[in-house]
């Protein structure tokens, strides 16, 4: 008897939530705020990132390295940034959204050619400056949120890649390209709220350029053996608008 009980409360309240949701007879906040043509905003957010590694089969000159396998160990970065917004109808809108974010990845290399332990670690922090070009592709409007996609491309800066530095890795520098291209796909919801329009978004962002400097020695323990590194990621981010 119990259960029948609670299974009744659990149907009323499914039922009271979907009424305060989808009702069309609920007061809109914000009902004339996606009119205009274009519209600002500033964002909030965290991301990951990510290296995706191949590898070559056989390094010039060298057998095989028996453990070839970078290890990366990924940290949570912190994101702001702009938002510019134009409207193109109902349901589509081009973003515009320049961001700074900075990360930190720890890398741990392996292979027959190291001797020392802290030969094999390297903390790669970077700062970026990150312009991605979007296509927002909105559903139509419930009540007072509209779920969307959105996908698009993207370059960033590496203000800390190190690629004009002369050292290497011999000399304990990690270098990578100061411009990398990505293309990028997410998802997220607009929230109308009384004052202001809130969107938690998340996104995946995946390189599509090779953003290593290998090391002088082309027979390098660290770069040799890498036939592309190419950055992976996600970001949590919150716009305010």
């Amino acid at each position: 008897m119990k259960k029948v009980f609670l299974l009744i409360l659990i149907t009323l309240g499914l039922q009271q939530t979907n009424a305060q949701l989808f009702s069309k007879e609920r007061v809109q906040n914000l009902q004339n705020f996606d009119k205009p043509r274009f519209s600002w905003g500033y964002i909030l957010g965290f991301n990951s990132y990510d290296f995706n590694f191949d590898y070559n089969n056989e390094p010039e000159g060298q057998e095989p390295y028996l453990d070839q396998d970078v290890q990366v160990n990924t940290s949570v970065g912190f994101s702001v940034g702009l938002l510019g917004n134009m409207r193109i109808n109902d349901y589509l809108d081009l973003r515009l959204e320049p961001m700074v974010t900075f990360t930190q990845r720890d890398l741990t290399f392996s292979g027959p050619d190291f001797i020392d332990q802290s030969e094999t670690f390297r903390e790669v922090r970077s700062t970026y400056v990150h312009l991605p070009l979007l296509l927002k592709i909105s559903t139509k409007r419930l009540n007072n949120f509209k779920p969307f996609i959105v996908g698009g491309v993207s370059t960033s800066f590496n203000l800390s890649s190190n690629e004009e530095n002369p050292d290497d890795n011999f000399a304990g520098e990690f270098r990578m390209t100061t411009s990398t291209s990505y293309y990028e796909i997410g998802f997220g919801v607009d929230f109308y709220l009384y004052y202001f329009k809130f969107t938690p978004s998340i996104r995946g962002i995946f390189a599509m350029t090779d953003e290593l400097v290998r090391d002088n020695d082309p027979n390098s323990p660290w770069t040799g053996g890498i036939d592309k590194m190419a950055t992976r990621g996600v970001f949590i981010n919150f716009t305010f608008q």
